[in-house]
């Protein structure tokens, strides 16, 4: 697969950011009980706001997202990524956790910080295996989650 370049989602990509989201989050609802959380996200705010990157492959459009809060001083908050069903196991995911690394030092922050609601078992595999540590895990509202951070070198 040709490697895409990650960039800022623009307004036309609003539309592809909420159909990338859905189908990755989709599978959930089911199993947590409740839509998680990026799917009721205003996707176009989000993007307004510059806090939507996005990859994709040839002639596919949007691959995968993420969604990152530069609001901290000691931290980068990873609020949501997404990669399409169809895109699993190309590299996407592991693009864009290296694309949030990469942005949190440019910007001078030693550490990323995300959570994972604790029914998503897929990823509590997936964290540490880029250098993520489980912090605590905490009911927020309807939402049992997993709280990770990465410290950055």
């Amino acid at each position: 697969m040709e490697r895409e370049q990650i960039r800022p989602a623009v307004a036309a990509d609003v539309p592809a950011v909420k159909a990338v989201t859905d189908a990755a989050y989709r599978p959930y609802v089911e199993r947590i009980g409740v839509v998680p959380q990026p799917m009721e996200a205003d996707h176009a705010a989000n993007v307004a706001a510059g806090k939507v990157f996005v990859t994709g492959g040839p002639g596919t459009g949007v691959a995968g997202l993420v969604v990152v809060v530069e609001a901290y001083a000691d931290h980068l908050f990873l609020d949501s990524i997404a990669v399409h069903p169809d895109a699993h196991g190309t590299g996407v995911g592991r693009r864009l956790l290296r694309f949030v690394d990469a942005h949190a030092r440019a910007l001078g922050l030693p550490e990323i910080r995300l959570y994972t609601n604790a029914m998503m078992w897929e990823n509590q595999e997936i964290y540490p295996k880029y250098g993520y540590e489980i912090v605590e895990r905490r009911v927020d509202g309807p939402y049992d989650r997993v709280h990770y951070r990465k410290r950055l070198l």
